[in-house]
């Protein structure tokens, strides 16, 4: 067990509450601005909005590549080397992936001519160069127990962009007023992390080994990349088959359904691992997990059918009467988050216990059994894609977070 300065056991439930209470913050009002999008953008915009957003976060989800959770573990007389050379890889990657999404954006225009989607992806991309100036205080905020104030930054920000996007979408309804207020909202996010855990580079202590960074966040890169695509691709896969119209229904149903509760599944994996690290390997390790499982299935199972069961009720009273039809694809998508929450809980649990690659491995057979899945269906149209979404998503993560459970009693 390493020496970190984590929250005690006891104080997953108020950790857990307090990120998704943020998340349930944030999101809705994500579900607020999709709300008002619906209203005064075409299907047609709203793909353009869907397709950017799917491309810059496959991409912003491999911004963790490991380096912060071994902030989070690394013992406190490798903290200060640990943290300087995380900072150098926080830099180096970040500048990639944005060189990377210009040259996805340049590819837009050379090869379909959406000069505007082209543009918008520049433009959500460009935050990735101020995401270095506040990873490594944020990482050792969450090892410092700071993960409630931590959420509230967040939570702030998600509000401010989406408020932001709310004033843009009356006064200039277009894709861009969805995407320019990410990018304006990222310094706020890294001027509030650092004043809350201020922290600057200390090279008298030298830079942590690079190797076992390289080892360890490849398989978190992976891990996070074929996350990312799991989340995103069906869209990708969804508007290359159906066209931009359909993709712009399916990320109003994806937003309006899955949405909510992935916000859960997200908060549930930041305020778990931690716990985890704080845990004892063995015995103590797969109680902790066992504690968050039952806490999470207590929460998001009763909210998850409620919420499926008043889509008929809530979508055409928030969204308008024109999206009515989609109540039975926003309450099918709603279920989907249960076997998510599972299978983030072991994802969790097999980084505590340093194997990112197994993580890495299943998540990939998961991930292709979803997208499998939605490519067969999608030639069907969007209900036949959510309900193979669906199957394939309670099949393949329900069986792979049963396999690795019962790798924990063999490890126990």
């Amino acid at each position: 067990m390493t020496d970190t300065a984590l929250s005690p056991r006891a104080s997953l439930l108020g950790t857990l509450t307090v990120w998704a209470a943020s998340e349930a913050v944030a999101r809705g009002a994500r579900i607020g601005v999709t709300m008002l999008a619906a209203r005064v953008l075409a299907p047609g915009q709203l793909g353009t909005v869907a397709l950017v957003l799917a491309i810059g976060e496959i991409l912003k989800a491999m911004t963790d590549h490991g380096a912060g959770q071994r902030i989070v573990a690394a013992a406190r007389a490798d903290l200060e080397a640990t943290s300087n050379t995380a900072h150098r890889l926080f830099v180096l990657w970040c500048a990639f992936l944005f060189t990377v999404a210009c040259a996805i954006a340049f590819g837009l225009h050379a090869a379909t001519g959406a000069d505007e989607a082209a543009v918008l992806l520049v433009v959500f991309a460009a935050q990735f160069l101020v995401m270095p100036f506040g990873s490594v205080p944020y990482f050792r905020a969450l090892r410092a127990g700071q993960g409630k104030a931590v959420a509230g930054i967040a939570g702030g920000q998600v509000v401010a962009s989406a408020g932001m996007a709310a004033v843009l979408l009356i006064v200039w309804p277009s894709p861009a007023a969805m995407i320019l207020p990410r990018l304006l909202t990222a310094p706020f996010w890294a001027i509030a992390i650092r004043r809350l855990h201020p922290w600057r580079m200390d090279r008298r202590a030298g830079y942590a080994p690079v190797r076992p960074f390289l080892r360890f966040g490849g398989a978190v890169l992976g891990v996070e990349g074929v996350k990312a695509m799991r989340v995103q691709a069906d869209k990708l896969i969804v508007g290359g088959v159906l066209g931009m119209e359909a993709l712009g229904v399916w990320f109003f149903a994806v937003n309006a359904g899955l949405g909510l509760a992935s916000s859960f599944c997200n908060a549930f994996a930041i305020a778990l691992f931690p716990h985890l690290c704080a845990a004892a390997p063995g015995d103590r390790r797969r109680a902790a997990l066992t504690d968050g499982l039952r806490l999470a299935l207590m929460v998001l199972m009763p909210l998850t059918i409620v919420q499926a069961m008043l889509a008929p009720v809530y979508v055409p009273l928030i969204f308008g009467e024109s999206w009515a039809g989609m109540s039975g694809l926003v309450g099918l998508l709603c279920l989907a988050a249960v076997p998510t929450t599972l299978w983030t809980a072991m994802s969790q649990w097999l980084r505590a216990e340093d194997r990112a690659g197994v993580d890495l491995r299943v998540s990939t057979l998961v991930t292709v059994a979803l997208m499998a899945a939605v490519a067969l269906a999608a030639p069907f149209g969007l209900h036949a894609v959510a309900v193979a979404y669906l199957a394939a998503a309670t099949l393949s993560q329900g069986i792979a977070s049963l396999f690795i459970l019962r790798r924990t009693r063999r490890c126990a």
